[in-house]
């Protein structure tokens, strides 16, 4: 009998044991005590990826890290990041050094170690041959740990201010709002944090349907590595509007689209929520000057959206866009113009009588001629439990909450300053159908950068984003990133053990 055999036969006696628990451990109806509800604690181990910064021999990159203090996490354990190639399986990075900043990649150096939660930690790095990085954190470092990768081009391709969210590793990720149209420079970025090799493939679906791109199957990325595919070597159509669709056939990878504009600027582009019905589009600043939606379904029927933003004020439909037709399996994208007119919004996409699965993303626009910078906003999932976004500053962080189906409570927390200061919490009342920029809370005495956390305290369900600012040679830059859940805890089923069932 071989492993497989036994280990099939190990899990179904397995399987079998807990499935009579629960038939011979029900409620009696007379009365008798209802099973305990699953309890949430704190997560005791996250890997969190961040692709390379920049190819930009001018690029100067930030990286900074936060883990909230979470009640019943455990004490001690760490967090590391450090460099993705060559990385072996002890954590170590095999020896490749980067260019510049602290801990760029030496042996057993890593970019950044935080201290202690509650307060933020910080590397940095320069130029173009910064690497991606692999971070793993345990013990109580692990719950909610956020890191920020936040990068200043000064001139060139893609010039301004990209920011992204190192995420973990999953096998499904979609990208609406990719391009491979000229002056456009797509690269998706695959991030690989484990001992084997992991085989992807890219899909894009463009206006008219599926975009041959026979290059981009069966992809492979090597342990501990990552790859940046771009994406006009995969076809030779030249589309504006692109939805990247990355599968992993074997393994796990990070993923992210690094889109970069010749003339306006660029920034990273963060997979989208995955497909639903409904979806929200938080923070459009309130000076954008153009936005672009772009939207796909990937299912075989036809999407019907009723299109609404979220203002100060109120759910309003903008006008000459009430709706969005998106046809199966092809990218749908609307300019929407300068749609905020001078107030903070939101985007709301609903079904207008089916309910179709769709992905969806905006693309941002600040500043006009030649001083344009560009950012993007993915459809995103509720800010849950608690969200969390680290890298903010004094001036230049904007904090828009959004309550599109009912009035909520929100509770914002600064954390403590990277070189100083004192933690300060605030409680926000959102009304239904309304988007707020929040007067930010600042920590007292302030050194360095600091954190957010965003916690609902009542009501329906808030999305939120963060955007950073900074004015570079008269443009606009900025950078968007949303805030869903930071998946701090995770749902443990309570259980009991009886081994009489094994007699039964």
């Amino acid at each position: 009998m071989n492993r497989t055999t036994l280990s099939l036969i190990a899990g179904t006696a397995a399987l079998a044991a807990v499935t009579a628990f629960a038939a011979f451990d029900a409620p009696s109806a007379s009365g008798a005590a209802a099973p305990r509800a699953a309890a949430r604690l704190p997560v005791e181990r996250t890997t969190l990826l961040c692709p390379a910064p920049s190819m930009s021999d001018i690029a100067d990159t930030a990286y900074t890290s936060f883990t909230p203090v979470t009640k019943a996490a455990g004490s001690g354990g760490k967090a590391r990041l450090q460099a993705a190639a060559g990385q072996s399986a002890d954590g170590t990075d095999g020896g490749r050094k980067g260019k510049g900043g602290k801990g760029t990649g030496k042996k057993d150096e890593p970019v950044l170690t935080p201290k202690a939660p509650g307060t933020p930690a910080t590397g940095e790095t320069s130029g173009a041959e910064a690497p991606a990085l692999v971070g793993t954190a345990d013990g109580g470092f692990a719950s909610g740990w956020t890191v920020q990768e936040t990068t200043e081009v000064a001139a060139g391709t893609g010039r301004g201010l990209l920011g992204v969210n190192c995420t973990g590793a999953d096998t499904e990720f979609w990208f609406p709002g990719a391009s491979t149209a000229t002056g456009r420079t797509d690269y998706v970025h695959l991030t690989n944090p484990d001992d084997s090799a992991a085989v992807v493939d890219i899909e894009l679906y463009g206006k008219d349907g599926p975009v041959k791109s026979p290059l981009g199957e069966n992809l492979t990325v090597k342990p501990h590595a990552s790859e940046p595919i771009l994406l006009s070597t995969l076809t030779d159509e030249r589309q504006t509007d692109l939805t990247v669709h990355v599968s992993v056939r074997s393994g796990r990878v990070g993923a992210a689209v690094q889109a970069l504009d010749d003339k306006a600027g660029g920034d990273w582009l963060a997979a989208a929520a995955d497909p639903a019905g409904s979806q929200v589009l938080p923070g459009i600043p309130k000076d954008a000057t153009a936005v672009r939606l772009i939207a796909f379904t990937p299912g075989d029927d036809d999407a019907d959206l009723k299109i609404r933003l979220a203002t100060p004020s109120g759910l309003i439909t903008p006008a000459g866009h009430e709706t969005l037709h998106v046809k199966s399996g092809m990218t749908t994208a609307v300019d929407l113009g300068d749609v905020t007119r001078g107030a903070a919004g939101s985007l709301f996409l609903t079904p207008t009588d089916q309910s179709v699965p769709v992905v969806a993303a905006l693309q941002v626009v600040r500043g006009k001629g030649a001083g344009k910078e560009t950012a993007f906003i993915p459809a995103t999932a509720a800010v849950g439990a608690r969200a969390t976004s680290a890298d903010n500053s004094a001036k230049g962080t904007t904090l828009a909450l959004t309550a599109p189906t009912g009035a909520a409570t929100v509770k914002v927390t600064a954390s403590a300053g990277s070189e100083g200061g004192t933690p300060v919490t605030k409680t926000y009342t959102l009304k239904a159908g309304t988007t707020q920029n929040v007067d930010v809370p600042v920590p007292a005495g302030l050194k360095g950068t600091y954190a957010l956390t965003v916690e609902p305290v009542s009501g329906a369900p808030v999305y939120a984003s963060r955007t950073l600012a900074a004015t570079e040679g008269g443009v606009p830059a900025f950078t968007v990133q949303t805030l869903p859940d930071d998946r701090g805890t995770v749902s443990v089923p309570a259980t009991e053990q009886d081994l009489s069932i094994l007699q039964k």
